[in-house]
């Protein structure tokens, strides 16, 4: 499992080619914040990149969602893709060949960290954040929330799956860290493969899949 900070992502205002050893991983910032507008530059921007990664016209590829929303694109079946957003931001992922998770998060997003870690998380990662000075709970529990919805993504299940069925550890400096355990048929805990991303000041955000290493390359996409 590699568990790497990353931080610098490269401008570009198209998609370099895709090696099969690679995923890319895509920032997009946007002006408005607002849900509705922030969906649809999610929306504009995926379209955009999959037409760079498919070589297609300018009529973009048709977007179908699975039975737990995980977007994909029946046209383009060896292309794997997966986005998230928050605040102003937008991060995507692509491989080929190979089923991704991506998630991104606010820090400043209000949740109530305790009540949800003790409903919703596995004991001992409860246990861990409770044990944490509270200047650094916000940041463990949402190193861990990121975590766990890439690898549901990843899945592509809901968090109907259980979100205490994967486990992270949690160190006492409130970093979250390897994979402790999953669900049998999520594969075992060796199939994993996980990185932090940290894409802006004061968002933070996960990257996942089943399978082997592969490099990972960051972008952020000029307008």
């Amino acid at each position: 499992m590699d568990d790497s900070s990353i931080a610098c992502f490269d401008p570009r205002s198209d998609a370099s080619p895709l090696g099969d050893d690679e995923v890319h991983v895509w920032l997009s910032t946007v002006a408005d914040a607002t849900p509705r507008a922030l969906a649809a530059a999610a929306r504009a921007v995926l379209e955009r990149l999959l037409c760079d990664y498919a070589n297609c016209s300018n009529v973009p590829p048709r977007i179908e969602r699975g039975p737990h929303g995980k977007p994909f694109a029946p046209e383009l079946p060896q292309l794997e893709f997966n986005l998230s957003h928050a605040g102003r931001h937008v991060l995507l992922a692509f491989a080929h060949g190979q089923a991704l998770g991506i998630d991104l998060e606010a820090e400043q997003r209000r949740l109530a960290l305790g009540e949800i870690a003790q409903r919703f998380f596995a004991p001992a990662e409860a246990r861990a954040l409770a044990r944490l000075p509270l200047p650094l709970q916000r940041s463990a529990f949402l190193q861990l929330w990121t975590r766990k919805e890439a690898v549901l993504k990843a899945l592509g299940v809901g968090i109907s799956f259980g979100l205490d069925r994967v486990e992270f550890v949690l160190d006492e400096t409130g970093t979250a860290g390897a994979l402790r355990a999953i669900a049998p048929e999520a594969g075992s805990v060796a199939e994993w493969t996980l990185h932090r991303l940290d894409p802006a000041p004061g968002m933070l955000g996960a990257l996942a899949w089943r399978g082997p290493a592969r490099r990972v390359r960051t972008f952020a996409l000029r307008a």
